[in-house]
């Protein structure tokens, strides 16, 4: 048993604790409590950490880690389809999903991810290729099948053939995976249809969406017009039969059956105060990526709206082509900007403990509590902090991280004996 004593610990689902101690035996966190109080004298190693805030790892609920490749190449634009031509452009120039410069940027960004504190993430992957680099490194993922299919003759047959080769992975107690669909604009209400009945095959499978992300998309679901309807017509995919639904993209995946408590829709820069009621009342979590859509040019999501509605809110990334980094602190930060009148805590709540629900791993993360993992952050915290909330959510960088745990000792004497 190991017993580590630091100047605060955040159990998240309560108030934080100064001058703290945090007892784990075994990989699980077996008791906490203030070092004022009752403190376990049982023979345990005792190890001092000093000036720093312990906290459940964090969870990066949306990003694209096949798309790490892209860093920096694809630039920031006004237009959200504008911005979208650029991925597709630079997809198009390297398409082999296995080739040496894709597997290495993965390998890079598990790092960088890890690095900077995560300890899941929801991965979007339209070829499975990351899901074998995941399963290698220290984090935990669902890796989401993410389908784009507009137009059609086997709606049913397109998923079909997505569970199939999902079903030749062999899943780990850490890493498994799900499916997704795009997002409204791109994905077939017969193909959205079948995913639901996939998912509903699975009743701990989570899924995932982009959703109301940019003023396009609500265009398109409205009118069946605008940049999206030109996109689809010239890549070839636009269904004429197709109708334009009206309402809102959230009306329309809900009046369809879609949205429930295990989705997760991604963005919401474009939701209305009763697309927000709706999730609110279906349970479904909203996962903000606010950096990202600022590159995009989706604009700027309404996060204290998010908040005021009492909606379940997570926090991701994106991909390296549309963020500086995955830090999911600075993307905290960020938060923090746009919406000054959401608790520090709240918004820490969102990075560890709702994301790890919405993923389906809350047994183990997100909270700091008996019986959970003892997979932890060490965030090193000015001595003079009196907020310790704030203060994290004021932009962490790498260097102030450590992790602490069985897992990690169990590391660092693998690395000794190499």
């Amino acid at each position: 048993m190991i017993r580590y004593h630091a100047s605060w610990i955040l159990p998240i689902g309560e108030p934080p604790i100064r001058d703290g101690w945090l007892a784990v035996d075994r990989g699980r966190v077996v008791a906490l409590g203030s070092a004022g109080k009752r403190v376990l004298s049982d023979g345990a190693e005792v190890v001092q950490l000093g000036d720093v805030a312990i906290m459940p790892g964090l969870v990066n609920a949306h990003t694209h880690l096949e798309l790490s490749y892209l860093r920096d190449e694809v630039p920031p634009a006004s237009q959200f389809v504008t911005w979208i031509r650029g991925v597709m452009q630079a997809r198009r120039e390297r398409p082999d999903p296995s080739g040496p410069e894709i597997l290495d940027a993965i390998d890079g960004a598990l790092q960088e991810a890890i690095a900077c504190g995560t300890a899941i993430v929801g991965d979007i992957s339209n070829t499975l290729v990351t899901f074998g680099p995941l399963t290698r490194s220290s984090l935990a993922a669902v890796v989401f099948y993410e389908l784009i299919r507009f137009n059609t003759p086997d709606p049913a047959g397109v998923v079909a053939k997505a569970v199939a080769e999902i079903g030749t992975l062999v899943p780990t107690d850490r890493v498994r995976a799900s499916l997704a669909a795009h997002a409204p604009y791109s994905v077939a209400p017969l193909v959205l249809r079948a995913i639901r009945q996939a998912i509903d095959r699975d009743s701990f499978a989570p899924c995932s969406i982009h959703l109301s992300e940019s003023a396009e998309e609500v265009e398109f679901i409205r009118s069946g017009g605008g940049p999206w309807r030109a996109l689809l017509e010239e890549i070839g995919s636009w269904d004429p039969a197709w109708v334009a639904p009206g309402g809102t993209p959230v009306q329309f995946l809900d009046d369809s059956g879609f949205l429930d408590g295990r989705v997760l829709a991604v963005h919401g820069v474009q939701m209305t105060t009763a697309d927000l009621d709706r999730l609110v009342a279906r349970g479904t979590t909203l996962v903000t990526c606010p950096r990202s859509n600022g590159h995009t040019g989706a604009g700027a999501p309404p996060i204290e709206d998010f908040y005021n509605y009492g909606v379940k809110v997570a926090v991701g990334t994106d991909s390296l082509a549309s963020a500086p980094d995955l830090n999911v602190f600075a993307e905290l930060a960020t938060m923090r900007a746009l919406a000054p009148t959401v608790s520090a805590g709240a918004l820490l709540d969102s990075a560890t403990r709702q994301g790890a629900r919405a993923l389906g791993f809350d047994h183990d993360y997100g909270t700091i509590e008996p019986g959970k993992s003892d997979r932890l952050l060490a965030v090193t915290v000015p001595a003079d902090t009196d907020d310790v909330e704030e203060y994290l959510v004021s932009g962490i960088e790498p260097g102030q991280l450590r992790w602490i745990g069985t897992h990690e000792i169990a590391r660092r004497k693998m690395h000794i004996a190499t």
